[in-house]
């Protein structure tokens, strides 16, 4: 490898009650390298970065560093030795400044607040990014806010860092920053572990690749001994032939149409179409208006202007209520706190856009209930212990599957999928993309919002690209199109206002 082994894990196994979690998982972290730790969601990864921040005990096993045996009893002494790691949700105080958040705990240790000020903003420049110093840490971007998280670290002398999908919410420019950080990072010897679900990042930034699965290591080795294939099927355990299943479903009439469309400062003037058995992706950069046309749409916001009509039917849309009775359903791309429940049983989430239809003499009918939700686990394939499992308990593909559930059950007809696979695996990713086909071919609509590039290219059948609140552009030959194209119709703010009228009447499908 070149470098000296920082972390030595061996023969690690943790088990919760009913649940396995790793068995007998052993890999090696080089000082200066990074590696790129992948697989489904139960494959051990969180249980293993919870074990190295200190969070838990394993039952058996050794962690080792610098040659050293070492036990991490709790999150202080991980972070004594060196450890750092940066959650998905991250751990700021939101009211705080940077500089508070990176001192917090550790005021006594500094002679005054100046001195504070001088440390963050030297901890910032050796990161080469600049920070608002003063302003609270909910007024700064996400991908700020992870660089606070990286700054709190290194200020802690850390040796090793965990970053735990650390690019779910940034843009491809700010992945690119994050990159560069990363690659700054291991020129200063700090080991790497890089955990995430996106494959392209994993292969552009890591030496090395762990997978596991099912809780047991599966293989180590350089990344460029993977190939994009082989490393999926390691992960799921079966041979996935097409990353995003291909399917040939006949286009028929216009389902959905949207004219003028606009609620100010956020959406301007959006008009397309979509028809039955359609995929319509729409993508763009983070805060160009997608998330906002799609409450719209769903009735979540009230638009200045603008209509929506479905099979022809001019829609007055005043709330979500008002679209779910005309076939329109929203899966959000928060599920955890705007499409679940979490602490609600995953049977009582299914129903209950449907309790009129469940109910009788003001009671709801258990047994129709629990029938029509079982027709949907078996259809769907949902991976429950009961139908009162808490969704809280599920993974992140089988709680989309939950919404899903709930919404066919309404009958919809145009199904809003926002960031559909965000925060899934890549065998639930493939089993959501396959549901999306049979509702395609069903004759249902779907729009589909997703920052993930390839996803857009791999499954829609046309791509409407949003910049600043507008339309930038259509794309029709999707087979020919690149990541590329897309990326100049998002940032280019020219290409809104160049856009002609024959471009805008061909986002009319």
């Amino acid at each position: 490898m070149g470098s000296s082994v920082l972390l030595h894990i061996s023969g690690i196994s943790k088990s919760f009650p009913g649940v396995r979690a790793l068995e007998d998982v052993s890999l090696r972290v080089h000082a200066g390298r990074v590696l790129g730790l992948v697989g489904e969601n139960g494959a051990g990864k969180s249980t293993l970065i919870r074990i190295l921040a200190g969070a838990h005990q394993p039952d058996r096993g050794k962690l080792t560093m610098d040659g050293q045996s070492v036990v991490f009893r709790d999150p202080v002494s991980a972070i004594r030795a060196g450890i750092g790691v940066i959650y998905q949700e991250f751990n700021l105080v939101p009211d705080l400044s940077p500089v508070e958040n990176l001192f917090l705990g550790r005021e006594s240790s500094l002679l005054n607040h100046r001195d504070e000020r001088q440390r963050a903003k030297n901890v910032f420049e050796r990161l080469g990014v600049s920070i608002p110093l003063d302003s609270p840490c909910r007024d700064l971007s996400v991908a700020q806010q992870q660089i606070v998280e990286i700054a709190r670290a290194l200020l802690r002398d850390v040796r090793l860092l965990v970053m735990d999908e650390p690019t779910a919410a940034l843009t491809p420019r700010e992945v690119d920053s994050l990159m560069q950080i990363i690659r700054e990072l291991t020129l200063q010897g700090i080991g790497i572990i890089y955990v995430s679900h996106r494959l392209d990042e994993v292969f552009a930034i890591s030496d090395t690749i762990c997978v596991l699965r099912d809780g047991c290591h599966i293989s180590t080795r350089p990344a460029e001994e993977f190939s994009r294939q082989s490393l999926i099927e390691m992960m799921v355990g079966r041979a996935i032939t097409h990353e995003y299943p291909k399917r040939s479903v006949q286009v028929g009439d216009v389902r959905m149409r949207v004219r003028g469309l606009t609620r100010h400062n956020v959406v301007n003037n959006v008009s397309f179409n979509v028809r039955a058995g359609e995929i319509l992706g729409i993508t763009g950069l983070v805060g160009a208006g997608r998330t906002e046309l799609l409450r719209l749409i769903f009735g979540a916001d009230r638009p200045n202007s603008g209509t929506i009509e479905v099979d022809g039917q001019l829609l007055t849309i005043r709330s979500p209520r008002d679209a779910i009775r005309n076939g329109i359903c929203l899966l959000t791309e928060d599920r955890k706190n705007e499409g679940l429940i979490q602490g609600r049983s995953v049977l009582e989430n299914f129903s209950l856009a449907s309790l009129p239809a469940f109910s009788r003499n003001g009671f709801i009918d258990s047994r129709t209930e629990l029938a029509a939700f079982s027709k949907y686990v078996k259809s769907l394939q949902i991976r429950i212990s009961s139908s009162r499992q808490q969704a809280s308990s599920l993974s992140g593909g089988n709680q989309q599957k939950i919404l899903l559930a709930r919404w066919l059950e309404r009958n919809a007809r145009i199904v809003v999928f926002d960031e559909p696979t965000r925060g899934i695996d890549v065998g639930a990713r493939h089993e959501i993309y396959q549901l999306m086909n049979s509702l395609a071919a069903d004759g249902r609509a779907i729009v589909m919002v997703s920052s993930e590039l390839p996803e857009i290219l791999g499954m829609s059948d046309r791509i409407l690209v949003m910049h600043a609140g507008h339309i930038a552009g259509e794309v029709r030959e999707v087979p020919t199109a690149t990541q590329e194209q897309l990326m100049t119709l998002a940032i280019d703010s020219s290409s809104t206002m160049a856009m002609s009228s024959q471009k805008r009447q061909d986002a009319l499908g």
